[in-house]
């Protein structure tokens, strides 16, 4: 694939928040510890404190990669990988090291991966551990993908689209979606496989969505065994942290949290300072930022009559009830969106949380919490995002003369430029415009002479002419559109095909038919060309 580079904000589709956070911005600089840069990197691990017991955290890993039964070996060749750190096993064992960091990424469980920006989550959790180890030798970087099982937002995971069709795993789901058994989603395999085909790699990508979903009995172990075989062979370390002895390690500051409502207080104050700076709040803590955890049960845990209930339920604690109930059940706590980051840092050796835009902007509201509780800040990494370009695509964009840069801007304005640009008539009437603009200044001039509170007067005139004049322009552009409707016509496709319902391909689009043309060539290609701490966005063509 060869690859075209363009800047986030000349996208037009990332906040100004994210592209502040990018520019650094002074204003938002209280709001995170380190700059995403290699300098930045070099000051955390300079400073950081590690909260994470290691033999706990290996010890779950080896446990929950157990019920693989050994599919996850690592491929010799596969990945290319640094010196040290080849394979999964390896990836694991690294972690026990007082030298060892981790990279993470956090997402839902999606079924069937998802959207495509679920894979460039990854394939830049990847990339950016081998440029760490490249620029810090002496100590050792693991990716991680943290699965979001404890989420109970089913209808959010519970389809992709793939090749313009839905694929929906219908079901009634309660609870934990990490806990659900998938074995009601046969029809949305078999639709997805339908989808794959048979060709190419189709096959071999079949068989893993196959194992997948119908070897397992947690979705959580199906979504782990999908992407392990992806990802595995490039020592990415995927965790579960719905785990009695990780919950253990972090029960002391939930019960601080829950008790003294500390989150509550401290993102609310920041959340009112990012609004003065107008920045758009992501989330918003409640004074008890927990859920109550059991099977088929997720709900919110509140402080009601001077007790501790669970919401829905006939579930409530005293003070003491509560703490013995943390101490002797600390896995049926769950933490919400704002402490489950705080979570993944307490029981991770972390230096660096990747995600998407929105995610960016929600870690900015905790920055306060994480120093209250004295956990060290990761540097935040917007994610990689990427357009994939069909090579008969890219030879349609090529005839059209259109540069790639254009391809973002909305469909009608790009057919617009187009007409203008390649019309054999003269569609603007600026120069016109100049014209009369100058006449207007000798009328506004004579006016002024006769009467000054005539300016007025003239300006509206001149105003209502100026609109005049668009009106027209659009009318030449527009007549000269059913001119060319063939080729506008092709320019309404390639935006469909590349901007589906007019977002971002990587926000609609699943990653299997790449797949299926590419096989881990295409995990491959984006590891190549994804530039982690570049900041751009990546146009990738596919070559003859």
């Amino acid at each position: 694939m060869d690859v075209t580079c363009i800047s986030y904000k000349d996208t037009g589709y990332f906040s100004p928040t994210v592209i502040d956070y990018l520019d650094d911005l002074p204003e938002l600089r209280k709001f995170y510890s380190y700059r995403p840069t290699l300098e930045g990197f070099a000051q955390l691990l300079q400073n950081k404190k590690i909260i994470a017991d290691r033999e706990v955290l290996v010890n779950v890993l080896k446990k929950q990669y157990g019920f693989l039964s050994g599919q996850s070996k690592a491929s010799p060749t596969g990945g290319d990988l640094p010196a040290g750190q080849a394979g999964l096993e390896g990836a694991i064992e690294l972690l026990k090291s007082p030298d060892t960091y981790t990279v993470t990424t956090g997402h839902q469980l999606n079924i069937f991966a998802g959207p495509l920006y679920f894979i460039y989550k990854i394939v830049t959790t990847i990339k950016l551990a081998r440029q760490l180890k490249a620029q810090f030798p002496d100590k050792n970087f693991v990716p991680v993908y943290w699965m979001a099982s404890e989420d109970h937002d089913f209808a959010e995971i519970n389809y992709t689209t793939i090749g313009g069709k839905k694929v929906h795993w219908w079901y009634e789901a309660s609870g934990a979606t990490g806990r659900l058994n998938p074995d009601t989603i046969r029809q949305a395999l078999n639709q997805y496989k339908g989808v794959l085909g048979i060709e190419g790699h189709a096959p071999e990508l079949a068989a893993i969505v196959e194992t997948a979903y119908t070897k397992f009995d947690k979705l959580a172990d199906a979504t782990r065994y999908m992407v392990d075989a992806l990802f595995g062979q490039y020592g990415l370390v995927i965790i579960d942290a719905d785990a009695p002895s990780l919950k253990k390690h972090f029960a002391p500051l939930m019960e601080r949290d829950i008790i003294g409502q500390n989150s509550f207080k401290n993102i609310t104050a920041t959340n009112e300072e990012l609004q003065q700076l107008g920045v758009h709040i992501q989330v918003n803590p409640r004074e008890i930022n927990f859920f109550y955890l059991q099977d088929r049960l997720r709900e919110r845990l509140v402080f009601e009559d001077n007790k501790y209930k669970v919401l829905n339920t006939e579930i409530s604690f005293s003070e003491a009830g509560l703490k013995q109930e943390i101490a002797d059940h600390p896995e049926r706590f769950s933490p919400n969106v704002v402490m489950r980051p705080l979570y993944q840092e307490y029981i991770l050796p972390n230096i660096a949380y990747i995600g998407g835009g929105a995610e960016i902007v929600y870690w900015l509201e905790l920055k306060s919490n994480f120093e209250h509780y004295q956990v060290d800040f990761p540097v935040l990494i917007l994610r990689n995002s990427g357009l994939v370009i069909r090579k008969e695509t890219a030879a349609k964009i090529k005839r059209m003369e259109m540069a790639v840069a254009d391809l973002f801007k909305p469909t009608d304005a790009l057919k617009s430029a187009w007409i203008k640009k390649h019309s054999g008539h003269t569609l603007t009437l600026q120069e016109e415009w100049c014209e009369l603009q100058l006449v207007f200044e000798k009328i506004k001039s004579r006016a002024a002479k006769i009467d000054l509170t005539l300016a007025p007067s003239t300006e509206a005139v001149q105003a209502r002419l100026k609109k005049a004049i668009d009106n027209l322009e659009k009318k030449l552009v527009k007549a000269e559109k059913a001119n060319y409707h063939t080729r506008l016509e092709q320019i309404g496709q390639i935006k469909n095909e590349l901007f589906p319902k007019d977002s971002l391909q990587e926000r609609q689009e699943n990653f299997g038919l790449e797949y299926v043309k590419w096989g881990q060539g295409f995990i491959d290609e984006l590891i190549r060309n994804f530039e982690p701490l570049d900041f751009n966005f990546a146009v990738l063509t596919e070559t003859p």
